[in-house]
Parts: structure tokens; C-alpha cells; sequence
């Protein structure tokens, strides 16, 4: 596909092989939502979602996920939160300090290695108390019993799954942790975007097929009690851009126990 933006005229002209070219106002949604689709895959591609941090700690993530992932956390206020992939730890330490901002929860996150200087400074970081990390396999029944136990009854929880992105993979998280979910929380499948991105650098070639938002899809194919479903925003909903996210078709809401 082919977009010319034209500045002077304000027009944008979409040029799709088989279809007529298809011109519209600059500052229309259709417009900014063709363009989007064209940025954030660029804005994936020169790594700009690796200059990020919360409280010190890499957060390699859209900012923009993370705002409504916040304003998620904000709603539900979990008591358990689990995380899959701890990397630079920037995820674990949202979660953590959320739950401190809160006055409520605690956080368990997972990853099959965790580097010693992470683990450390996750230890000494003010909302270490409300953390618990787990060296190993996330998808192993091992590591998933262990959490389990610790969730007492009636608590909340809601699930984060950012570790190994093959659909393989994330397809075995979902079957391990989606039992733990509570009715109306998320477990969330990130990443998604790996299906866009294929001829960009750094891609590989099977991420069209091999990533988590087709892990997902199957996923609900099989539940009845879980749907992918977007959680509507706090302020300004109508105004909202699918296409402004690294974790398309990510969320999947429990709808029954």
C-alpha cells in the first residue's frame, strides 16, 4: 500500500494494489488511522520503545499501553497480580509501585533468567515488600502451582503475559494461567504487534503467523468463558485509536467462572 500526504492541500491519498486510489482530508480519523498503522511499525522498528523507564528500571513497552494499563489496574485494584517476563524489570516495578500507589496487591513475576543486578535492584527498591520474583519456566505447572498457592479465596486477579512471544508459547501461559483469572479481570497477551511487522528490521520471517495475538484468537476459539475485549477508557472513549498499540487483540476479559 501507498500514502501520499500532501500538507499544502491537506489530503491523504491511499493507494491499495486492485482498489482506486482513495483520497481524504488530512484531519480526518480515517486518515490518522492509516497513517498510525504506518507509525507505530516505524516506531517499533527504530527500537524508540526501548528508551524508556519506570522508576529507574528499562520499561520496553508503547507508552500508550502503558497509560491504559494503568488505568485498568486503576479500576479493578487487584489483589494478585502475575507477570510473566521480567527483562529489565520495568514492568515488574509498575506493578509494584502501582499496587504501593493503591494500598493494595501484591505482585508475582516470572522469568525462566533473571539477570543478578535486576534482581537486586528490585530488592532494594521501595515497593520490594509487594513484589515476589520467581526464577523459571513460566508455563511451568511447577512455577504456576507455586502462585496458585499463595492466592487465597475471593481474591482478584489479573494476569500479564510478556515472556517468550512464539504463539506456542503463549498459548501454553493462557492454558496455565487462566484459570487464576477472576471474573470481569484480564489476562493479557502482549506484543500482538508482531504480526505487523514482517519486512521490517529486526522482525522474523514467521512473526505474521507466530505471536501472541494469534495465540490469543485460538485461545478464545477453545473458551467460552473468556472474550478479547478492549477495556473502554476512562475519559474520551469515542476518541479512541485502535491502531495506537503494540498489543492488538491483547486483552482477554474472564465472563464467567
Amino acid at each position: 500500500m501507498k500514502i501520499s500526504i500532501n500538507t499544502d492541500t491537506s489530503k491523504v491519498v491511499l493507494e491499495d494494489d486492485g482498489h482506486p486510489p482513495k483520497e481524504m482530508p488530512l484531519h480526518s480519523r480515517e486518515a490518522f488511522k492509516a497513517v498510525s498503522k504506518v507509525w507505530v511499525t516505524q516506531q517499533w522498528s527504530q527500537l524508540n520503545w526501548q528508551t524508556f523507564s519506570w522508576l529507574g528500571f528499562q520499561l520496553c513497552q508503547f507508552p500508550e499501553d502503558v497509560l491504559r494499563l494503568q488505568e485498568v489496574l486503576f479500576r479493578l485494584r487487584p489483589d494478585v497480580i502475575v507477570e510473566t517476563g521480567i527483562n529489565r524489570g520495568g514492568s515488574a516495578a509498575f506493578f509494584a509501585s502501582i499496587c504501593q500507589l493503591l494500598g493494595r496487591g501484591r505482585v508475582y513475576s516470572v522469568d525462566i533468567s533473571i539477570p543478578p543486578d535486576i534482581r537486586r535492584g528490585l530488592e532494594k527498591a521501595p515497593f520490594a515488600s509487594l513484589l515476589h520474583v520467581i526464577e523459571g519456566d513460566s508455563a511451568d505447572p511447577a512455577v504456576v502451582e507455586s502462585i496458585r498457592s499463595s492466592i487465597r479465596p475471593g481474591e482478584k486477579v489479573f494476569v500479564f503475559l510478556d515472556s517468550d512471544h512464539s504463539k506456542g508459547h503463549v498459548l501454553r501461559e493462557l492454558e496455565a494461567y487462566a484459570d487464576l483469572v477472576s471474573q470481569d479481570s484480564y489476562i493479557v497477551a502482549t506484543d500482538g504487534v508482531m504480526e505487523s511487522l514482517t519486512g521490517t528490521p529486526y522482525a522474523e520471517a514467521d512473526w505474521k503467523d507466530n505471536n501472541p495475538a494469534e495465540a490469543a484468537r485460538e485461545f478464545v476459539r477453545r473458551r467460552s468463558d473468556f472474550v478479547i475485549c478492549r477495556p473502554p477508557c476512562m475519559y474520551g472513549d469515542e476518541h479512541y485509536i485502535d491502531e495506537l498499540t503494540y498489543w492488538p487483540d491483547a486483552w482477554l476479559r474472564r465472563v464467567s467462572c
